[in-house]
């Protein structure tokens, strides 16, 4: 149980990681560290071994859409399951399907077992990680959610695709591309086995619903809780919104910066690698701010109306100081800030829907898995109705943002769920 004193107690609540987790958080740094190996140069690897762009955007639409039903199911399996079991499914699955993505597919450069593979390696580590998130909802004192949410974002972004991808960087000069893909998968069976063989909180060994609740009901539940709880919905739009332009801009920035205003290659580069740094960073702070300031103000305030701000920054700035990398850096900077301070909505919704934590946030992993192709669907659209031109894009991006901050509003806990998640602490003397 959360609370419950280790090795460090007081250091590590005092950061705001549940003490009994703590093992599991890195273990999941170190499975998203190897998860993310591959960000950075399976596509070229892809290109540079005979396979036409168009095969490359296939491979990554059918991985986005299994990511995507993996991350609801996650949510209803570790009700039915327990999460440490849907956890272990996903290390599993990953190993596995790794391993023939390896031998039978980019090997003998096989594209229909290369397709086949990885997507349906898709469906893998968000059963690990959303698995993992769902066992913190429900291990975690409620006065600690907002910063365990925070080190859950922190410890999967830093892998995915940061650590990862530097890891890469290293290790193909050093190994050769195929070698690494191999290192990628050490360091994901590493990191699970450190998460689910140190980590010996008991919530996570039994299934989160009661006995008597049948497994149709509780994937039909995971479903059905958009409408017998509208503010899941709610809940779900605002984190699809939340990464949705980052996924946008991967697709139309670089070209911006490089072809528009005479950026080099390595300095978008840069400037990317400095976002995402703000992004790991304050995705650690919101989690802590929001235990104290509140979750709706710091989702609303610093993620809706900063988002509303710094994106068209993102994009005016250089504009105005045209070759001047500080400038971009830190409007960028601002902008990955922006980004991350949505991560409260992962310990806003436990107590929302208290009696229901992982249908709950499985709405969020529906979300966080439509904002991949949610993102270039709305620059297609604005393509389709304005026609070409970034300025539309921008600002489309900026008032659907802005939009989310009133959405984060109404996003209240109601006297009865407060009640419910006291009586449950009381329970398991959760201070």
């Amino acid at each position: 149980m959360a609370g419950t004193p280790d090795k460090k107690p007081h250091f590590v609540e005092k950061i705001g990681i549940p003490a009994a987790l703590f093992w599991a958080f890195v273990g999941q740094l170190l499975f998203m560290v190897g998860d993310g190996v591959e960000a950075g140069y399976l596509d070229t690897f892809m290109l540079h071994t005979g396979h036409p762009q168009s095969f490359v955007n296939e491979l990554f639409t059918f991985y986005g859409i299994t990511v995507m039903i993996a991350a609801w199911f996650a949510g209803p399996l570790s009700d039915l399951m327990g999460p440490k079991k849907v956890m272990w499914s996903g290390l599993v699955l990953w190993a596995i399907l790794e391993v023939c993505f390896l031998v039978f597919g980019l090997t003998p450069n096989n594209s229909t077992w290369i397709l086949t593979f990885y997507a349906l390696r898709g469906f893998a580590y968000p059963l690990f990680a959303y698995g993992f998130l769902v066992w913190i909802a429900a291990a975690t004192p409620t006065s600690m959610l907002g910063a365990a949410a925070g080190w859950f974002w922190f410890s999967f972004s830093a892998g995915l695709p940061t650590l990862g991808s530097q890891f890469a960087r290293f290790a193909i000069p050093a190994i050769g591309e195929i070698n690494t893909f191999w290192c990628s998968l050490g360091l994901v069976v590493l990191g699970g086995l450190i998460a689910l063989l140190f980590t010996r909180e008991p919530t996570s060994n039994r299934r989160l619903l009661p006995a008597d609740v049948p497994a149709r009901q509780i994937f039909l539940g995971s479903i059905s809780i958009i409408w017998r709880e509208p503010k899941t919905l709610i809940a779900g739009i605002v984190r699809t919104v939340d990464t949705s332009s980052e996924y946008a801009f991967l697709a139309i920035m670089p070209g911006f910066f490089v072809d528009h205003l005479g950026f080099t290659l390595g300095q978008w580069l840069n400037l990317l690698s400095l976002i995402f740094l703000s992004n790991i960073i304050v995705n650690l702070i919101s989690g802590m701010v929001a235990d104290k300031m509140g979750y709706r103000f710091v989702v609303a305030v610093f993620g809706g109306i900063g988002g509303f701000i710094t994106i068209p920054l993102f994009y005016y700035v250089p504009l105005w100081y045209p070759g001047n990398f500080a400038a971009a850096a830190v409007v960028g900077i601002l902008y990955g800030a922006s980004i991350a301070a949505f991560v409260p909505l992962s310990g806003l919704m436990p107590q929302i829907c208290p009696r229901e934590k992982a249908a709950a946030l499985s709405i969020l992993g529906l979300g966080a898995g439509a904002s991949t192709w949610v993102g270039p669907a709305i620059v297609s659209l604005c393509e389709m109705i304005f026609g070409v031109g970034m300025a539309y894009v921008i600002w489309t991006f900026a008032i659907i943002y802005l939009l989310t901050a009133g959405l984060t509003m109404t996003l209240t806990v109601s006297s009865e769920a407060r009640r419910f998640t006291e009586e449950q602490e009381k329970k398991q003397g959760t201070p």
